[in-house]
């Protein structure tokens, strides 16, 4: 199945690309997600007449983006969480909490946007997580877990 890419596609092309993608991934994800159009003459006149407007604001997204990623560079989350004598927690700290945490500090964070790749935090301690706002956006921002008073 042939697409034009409608916005940039992590592992798959830039906005504009015409590129050959499996029928199930065009039909079940690229295309109810607005993320690409069937390769027809249509979309493609569509498409190059509508080009600017499409990259302009693909440009907007990603200053946006890059707008949050400052200010969650310079902040530091902290989390309370019951803990053992040990350090240890009683459950766990993940993606949610750290984006509970950050809209508390007034920052715009999606728990879709936190990655966790060792899993979730399980001990009191700081942590440096990953954050992907945008397909050309990533940083870091830095939790510190802390034992909850009684």
């Amino acid at each position: 199945m042939e697409v034009i890419l409608m916005e940039k596609v992590a592992n798959l092309g830039d906005l504009g690309d015409r590129v050959r993608v499996r029928p199930g991934y065009g039909r079940n994800y690229l295309l109810p997600q607005g993320k690409a159009k069937p390769a027809t003459s249509e979309n493609i006149r569509y498409f190059e007449e509508r080009r600017a407007e499409l990259e302009r604001k693909a440009q907007e997204l990603r200053q946006a983006a890059e707008e949050r990623l400052e200010k969650i560079g310079e902040l530091t989350l902290t989390i309370r969480a019951k803990s053992g004598d040990q350090g240890r927690l009683f459950g766990s700290i993940g993606t949610a909490d750290v984006a509970e945490a950050a809209q508390a500090a007034g920052v715009e964070l999606a728990r879709r946007e936190v990655r966790m790749p060792e899993g979730p935090i399980r001990e009191c301690g700081e942590f440096v997580l990953a954050v992907h706002l945008h397909t050309d956006v990533e940083g870091a921002v830095k939790v510190v877990v802390e034992p909850e008073e009684a």
